[in-house]
């Protein structure tokens, strides 16, 4: 029997992998869902049986039963189905195993289908390249240069405006990977046979191989746990986010960079035949990472001054770990003889310094086994002083003694000077390939990760060191007392990053702090991180501990211009501004001021700190960086991060941002190199953007289409849209208890803990909590993960339908105006399209369901009538905004993924309705909380959002 991936001819095949538009390019997607599909079929018969296979396609054929009679609006047959779905799930859920596997069989199509999506995703990317003649897409790099080019910048200006671009993806501790890491690892090893059947043509009998291995990996995924039968530590989330860097980010910096120096050339020609090959030394450095994972103890008491600490040596093991690597490599492929090609006269005297020190000592082998090979001489003087092991292939090879070794580099700017030295020797004795080849990923890869891989951030609730003063000051005059353990933790935390500064100054430069209210808020965690000995001023070869204020809420996004006026202008913090040579540091919240105020008053609040941020910034003098904490749902912030980052305000970015990514982000951004780098080209080509705004520029008439500027009719919508949303959210959600009520019965939010996802409490259980269960001690994850699995998805929409309907009813041309917003304002456009998007993933025909888990008729009356009232509103608002019949009528890819998806989300979502019933009526047992929360991570698959 032939393979699922066999071809009618591989010409056809061809012609769909090169397809650029139509139909014809989404065929390899559809055929790699239905073939993993029947896969996975199979592996359920084979590992489960019949019989759960036979329950698993029936829930599926009533599910899509039941949405095709919605899409008719045949609403009678829709309910008449959902009974039927109801009573299959009633009747299969009887015991808890079953109900486990049922949901693991859905969850399980979910991971596959994710899979096919990501590789469609890397698939269509490859083609858009295939065709150098084609015009660039808005949004890349190249499409930005050609606007630039079109505004009148010639090449010279838009390197320079590269210069200032620098972006900083920080990965987070926030809890919103439900999968384990060896669930991942297998993830990835689908990922790459599914590449690999792209490779075309194939014989075959290599394609029956890879379908075999396919459905190898697919019974090992089916007999891998995917529930975790203990809390990750901090120590695992560590490890996880690392796994992204050799997974993807260490290869990809060298293909970005040559992305780059690529489109420089195609769009601004250089002026001799051929490209100009890209110098690593001076090329602008335009991404760095970060990380909060080990250094973020706000709410988490898991995270000490020892994991900090841990988390720093892992990262750091890992990176020597590569680049020992890549020297071994080098080491085995640079042979270069001096009897063929001479050396520079600085490389050798660099390499006579190292053999002296080498000889000093007794250790002559390398020089006598290599006499003429002084590039491989210089490669291994390299590895030694990067700490080396004889234990490794090139030292092996080298017959090295085990206590050969050279004095350890101090920093990155010594081995970088290394590298260069060898590079520019290469390059100017023949050997310009070579270096180009070998040496300059190497130099790049230094550039981006020094010898850290990453800045670690320290962050930490501004309550908690407020109560630390207050302890730390009332017992300088009471020698006996003895400080509380949380304020002993916050002294060990400033004593352990003086220690950790010691060695790598460059490893924690920033520390956050959350809640902040006040410009004492910074001045605290100055007075603390002196008495735990952190020099805090900026010095040639330190840069420092800078505290970074977290503006969270509405109120505090309001207050924070006023509050860094204060801070910047204050006599005790303009010398460590001088130090910091001028630059700050301001870290907006998305997600608690999303909790705090609603979509709508979330993003136009953050939107008017951000600009007016800036302009205190020029008034004190000082150069303003942004952090800008998003979330991976709608709910936190998220949205696709280049639309983004091109909505800022006019003159309000300075070309460089931080921003945190996390969870099922990182894997849907950074599985894979070839995402990974489309990923960091939309950032930075956004930001190239956003700082040289080239649309503007080139403006007709005052058109300010997509320009970036806002008309004063617009802010003056916004301000009003802003205030009617934030009260009515305000009115209905945050000052309405029985919403906080509704949300802990008719969500799984409380089963957040049986998921095990992450070593977080969902709770503040600090001096920053409140003493009774509320709201406001609630984070935004489970705030947002609830509201997502029930499908109510309500942090997303609630309020904007009420705040547009509103507008419309008051101004009689408000409907125009605000269609006028969404064909040309970026932060309208942003915000209409994030909101659509939550709506289309909402379900309040499932939503209901869940309601009916409150026992209390009257309050869940009351609640959900509100909830799907505004719900319905929105829905009709923003087809009139957008002028669609539909939602996602202007989004076909994600529109067909939704509508795929729904008929295998819907039957977990009444599985895990069953399940909490029995639960909540008095049942206990383990299996029952496994197979709540395997429900838990086949929504999150099926609608690619956890929290």
């Amino acid at each position: 029997m032939p393979s699922l991936w066999t071809p009618a001819d591989w010409p056809a095949r061809l012609a769909e992998l090169e397809a650029r538009t139509g139909d014809e390019k989404q065929a390899p997607l559809r055929r790699d869902i239905r073939s993993l599909g029947i896969l996975l079929g199979q592996v359920l018969r084979e590992q489960a049986g019949d019989v759960l296979f036979d329950t698993v396609e029936a829930l599926r054929l009533v599910s899509i039963a039941r949405r095709e009679a919605e899409a008719a609006s045949e609403l009678p047959a829709a309910l008449k189905t959902l009974d039927e779905a109801q009573a299959l799930t009633h009747a299969a859920a009887a015991d808890a195993a079953t109900a486990y596997r049922l949901a693991r069989a859905f969850a399980s199509y979910f991971e596959l289908i994710n899979l096919a999506e990501t590789n469609h995703r890397k698939r269509r990317r490859r083609s858009s390249l295939l065709d150098a003649t084609a015009t660039p897409q808005r949004g890349s790099l190249r499409g930005t240069l050609r606007r630039l080019r079109a505004a009148g910048f010639d090449r010279p200006a838009a390197l320079r405006l590269l210069s200032h671009i620098c972006i900083t993806p920080v990965f987070t501790a926030h809890p919103t990977e439900v999968a384990r890491r060896s669930v991942m690892f297998k993830r990835r090893r689908i990922s790459d046979l599914l590449e690999h059947l792209d490779n075309i043509p194939l014989p075959p009998a290599e394609l029956d191989a890879l379908e075999g291995s396919l459905l190898a990996e697919i019974t090992a995924l089916w007999q891998t746990d995917d529930v975790r039968s203990a809390r990750p530590t901090v120590r695992d989330e560590v490890r996880m986010a690392l796994d992204y860097y050799d997974a993807s980010i260490f290869e990809t910096i060298p293909v970005l960079y040559a992305e780059i120096a690529n489109a420089f050339d195609a769009e601004y020609p250089p002026l001799n035949s051929g490209p100009v090959a890209l110098d690593p030394g001076p090329f602008p450095l335009v991404v760095t990472f970060g990380s909060w994972i080990g250094g973020d103890r706000d709410g988490n008491p898991f995270v000490t001054a020892e994991t900090t600490a841990d988390s720093l040596a892992m990262a750091r093991q890992l990176l020597l770990h590569r680049y020992l690597t890549q020297l071994a490599a080098i080491f085995d492929q640079l042979a270069s003889s001096t009897n063929q090609a001479p050396i520079s006269d600085a490389l050798h005297a660099r390499l006579n310094l190292y053999l002296d020190e080498l000889r000093a000592a007794s250790h002559t082998l390398l020089e006598d086994h290599f006499p003429h090979e002084a590039v491989r001489l210089m490669l291994a003087c390299i590895a030694l002083r990067l700490g080396g092991v004889p234990t490794s292939t090139m030292h092996r090879n080298l017959a090295l003694s085990p206590h050969a070794s050279l004095t350890p580099y101090r920093d990155a700017t010594e081995l970088l000077a290394d590298l260069t030295l060898l590079r520019d020797s290469l390059a100017t004795n023949c050997g310009l390939r070579l270096a180009e080849v070998f040496i300059d990923p190497l130099i790049l890869e230094v550039r981006t990760f020094g010898l850290h891989l990453q800045t670690l951030d320290i962050r930490q609730h501004a309550r908690v060191h407020e109560a630390a003063v207050q302890e730390l000051n009332a017992a300088q005059s009471n020698a006996a007392a003895e400080l509380s353990p949380q304020t002993a933790e916050v002294l060990a935390t400033f004593r352990g990053i003086a220690e950790i500064k010691q060695h790598v100054p460059l490893a924690i430069t920033q520390y956050v702090i959350s809640g902040a209210s006040s410009a004492q808020d910074a001045l605290h965690v100055l007075w603390l991180a002196r008495l735990g000995n952190v020099h805090v001023e900026g010095t040639a070869t330190d840069p420092g501990l800078q505290p970074v204020p977290l503006f969270e809420s509405i109120e505090d996004l309001r207050n924070a211009p006023a509050i860094c006026r204060e801070l910047w202008s204050s006599v005790a913090y303009k010398p460590l501004l001088a130090s910091w040579n001028g630059r700050q540091e301001v870290m907006l919240g998305y997600s608690d001021s999303n909790k705090d105020g609603g979509m709508i008053a979330s993003t136009w609040e953050i939107w008017k700190a951000h600009r007016a941020l800036h302009e205190v910034a020029r008034e004190c003098g000082v150069t303003l960086r942004l952090f800008h904490g998003r979330g991976g749902t709608v709910g936190r912030g998220g949205g696709p991060t280049h639309r983004a980052i091109f909505a800022q305000p006019l003159d309000s970015f300075t070309g460089e941002l931080r921003i945190t990514e996390q969870g099922e982000v990182l894997n849907w951004k950074y599985s894979d190199v070839v995402l990974a780098e489309r990923n960091l080209e939309l950032m930075i080509a956004a930001s190239l953007d956003a700082i040289a705004r080239p649309d503007l520029i080139t403006n007709v008439n005052d058109n300010l289409h997509l320009t970036g500027a806002i008309l004063p009719a617009w802010e003056s919508a916004l301000d009003e849209l802003c205030a009617t949303s934030f009260a009515f959210y305000k009115h209905h959600i945050v000052d309405n208890p029985e919403v906080f009520t509704y949300f802990e019965q008719a969500t799984p939010v409380a089963e957040l803990e049986h998921a095990r996802i992450g070593s977080r409490p969902a709770k503040r259980a600090d001096a920053s909590a409140t003493k009774q269960r509320s709201m406001a001690d609630l984070r935004a994850i489970p705030w947002v993960f609830g509201w997502m699995q029930s499908r109510h998805v309500v942090p997303a929409y609630f309020g904007v339908g009420h705040a547009l309907e509103s507008f419309i009813d008051a101004n009689p041309q408000g409907l125009a105006l605000l269609q006028q917003m969404m064909r040309d304002f970026p932060l309208f456009i942003d915000i209409i399209r994030n909101v659509e998007v939550a709506l289309a993933k909402a379900d309040f025909g499932i939503a209901k369901l869940y309601a009916s888990l409150v026992p209390d008729e009257a309050l869940r009356n009351r609640v959900f009538t509100t909830l799907e009232a505004e719900f319905d509103r929105t829905r009709r608002m923003v087809l009139a905004v957008t002028g669609q019949t539909d939602l996602l009528e202007r989004n076909a890819v994600l529109a067909n993924s939704i509508r795929l998806r729904n008929p295998y989300v819907d039957p977990m979502s009444l599985l895990q309705v069953e399940l909490l019933r029995r639960k909540r009526s008095g049942e206990s047992s383990e299996e029952l909380d496994r197979a709540i929360t395997a429900t838990i991570n086949g929504i999150s698959a099926g609608l690619r959002n956890t929290g």
